[in-house]
């Protein structure tokens, strides 16, 4: 992180947050959530935000305001074979408010051809000009509304166009000569990569002199790695993450390319929203607690079972787990052991998530053979993920590798001990129970094997048979600031410390 010494001024900076993923609105991982908290940290802070993202026709919780709409200007871009014409409409982003009562407004670009699909992503002929066309139409928004951002914070590969776009397409207006880019990796595995022809259909002819030549003669284009080349300055959501992406275990193929821009790039650990994630005053729980009283929390646990219609035994570690079912998320390793667990320990299962068909069908065996013992729910459920991070006593999450990961945080604030592999965020967030010390926040194994996870689930077996080592553990976690008012200041450190960066 930049030295506090790089702080140009203490005005209100102007932030887009461009990004294609923006909860409750539009989600399918972390990084909606990331994106929406940090909006509301920086708009309660007092700067001008605005936040961009398609308008998709399964948008969920939306009502646009059509007063605001008809004083939008409408968009339209030339696109191959037609002109788009985009509407953008705002509507506010809910638990945003400021001391004033003022929410952030979101815009959405809506253009039925480009996003009214059955999936925000898709395998369509026309995918790489869908996101091109998002990049430009974020900068051209802001162009229609004479407003200048300080900075254009892309957001993973769907935005990553938006650097070099400012410097080729867009160079001309004066209005972009102060504005800078930041280009943040949520997770370097999803490059946008397409084959190289895609660069005449995205609009990009006449930048192809400034796209990788290598990759283009291999017959690919990546819109990451453009975005990698072109921002003015690179972060990734946890400071491990930062370094492990430079190194080819973890690199996935870019690592020789982060590492020329290693002088600009870092970490910021994410952090969670306090709002949304509150065992005091989640609405989604049985009832509420907090750490000066945990009664709530046993509520919750038995509520969990229920719900499961599993065996209720105060003796009996309930585990949780919510999740991507992905070789990424180390379900690979679970197979090997929770069968093993099941058969030895009084212990009990909630699996929420969905993903590959061969773990999928893991754990619908996993249930019907211990009907008692473990409940899964296939898909995503917002309240029940909740009542999980509330009602299980031990959290799961053995990745492979993990950029951040943010159920680690919840569990940390909901007295929920997370067990992790030591990588990325996880390294960064959960710090190893030291019995002697009783420090410590959860459980951490390392090498990326069944052997080491299952090792740590019987240690952490043991530590559960020890009620005041396990309730000092949950203190010292529920103890933790995790929360993004703490994050966002050190994304308004960057902000001003690029701002004084040269091109």
């Amino acid at each position: 992180m930049p030295p506090s010494n790089s702080v140009a001024s203490s005005r209100p900076l102007k932030i887009a947050l461009v990004s294609s993923e923006v909860a409750p609105f539009a989600k399918t991982g972390g990084l909606a959530d990331v994106v929406a908290a940090l909006a509301r940290a920086l708009h309660r802070a007092g700067h001008d935000v605005r936040v961009i993202l398609p308008a998709y026709r399964m948008l969920r919780a939306v009502s646009f305001d059509a007063e605001v709409d008809r004083e939008t200007p409408e968009l339209e871009l030339e696109l191959p074979g037609d002109l788009c014409r985009i509407i953008a409409r705002q509507a506010p982003l809910p638990n945003s408010e400021r001391a004033d009562g003022t929410p952030l407004a979101v815009t959405f670009l809506d253009c039925p051809r480009l996003w009214h699909r059955d999936n925000y992503y898709t395998d369509d002929a026309d995918e790489p000009l869908r996101w091109a066309a998002f990049a430009r139409a974020a900068i051209e928004y802001c162009q229609r509304t004479s407003w200048a951002p300080d900075v254009f914070h892309a957001n993973d590969w769907h935005a990553a166009l938006i650097p070099l776009l400012l410097r080729t397409r867009y160079a001309w207006d004066t209005l972009f000569r102060d504005t800078r880019t930041l280009l943040s990796i949520h997770n370097l595995g999803y490059q946008g990569v397409f084959p190289a022809d895609a660069v005449e259909l995205m609009g990009l002819s006449e930048a192809r002199p400034l796209l990788h030549q290598d990759h283009l003669q291999a017959g690919h284009v990546s819109l990451l790695e453009t975005g990698v080349l072109y921002a003015d300055f690179l972060s990734t959501v946890s400071e491990t993450y930062a370094r492990e992406i430079q190194t080819p275990e973890h690199g996935m193929g870019m690592d020789e390319l982060l590492r020329t821009r290693s002088d600009r790039l870092v970490g910021i650990t994410n952090g969670i929203d306090a709002e949304e994630w509150n065992p005091a005053k989640d609405g989604y729980l049985a009832a509420n607690y907090s750490a000066d009283d945990l009664s709530g929390k046993r509520i919750c646990r038995g509520a969990l079972l229920d719900r499961f219609d599993l065996a209720s035994d105060d003796d009996a570690l309930v585990m949780g787990v919510v999740s991507r079912m992905t070789a990424q998320k180390g379900f690979e390793l679970l197979p090997e052991i929770l069968t093993v667990v099941l058969q030895r320990e009084n212990v009990r299962l909630v699996v929420l998530g969905s993903g590959e068909q061969r773990y999928e069908a893991y754990f619908q065996w996993l249930r019907d053979t211990f009907p008692t013992r473990v409940g899964v729910y296939f898909g995503y459920n917002e309240e029940l993920a909740h009542q999980i991070e509330a009602g299980a006593d031990l959290f799961l999450m053995p990745s492979r590798y993990e950029p951040c990961g943010l159920n680690q945080m919840y569990s940390l604030a909901y007295g929920t001990v997370p067990l992790v592999r030591h990588t990325g965020g996880l390294a960064d967030t959960v710090q190893r129970w030291d019995p002697t010390e009783s420090s410590g926040t959860g459980f951490v194994f390392y090498d990326f094997t069944a052997d080491a996870l299952l090792a740590t689930v019987g240690h952490a077996l043991e530590v559960w048979r020890e009620p005041a080592a396990w309730a000092r553990l949950v203190q010292n976690g529920m103890a933790q600031d995790v929360s993004w008012e703490h994050r966002s200041e050190e994304y308004v450190r960057l902000y001003r410390h690029i701002l004084k960066l040269p091109r």
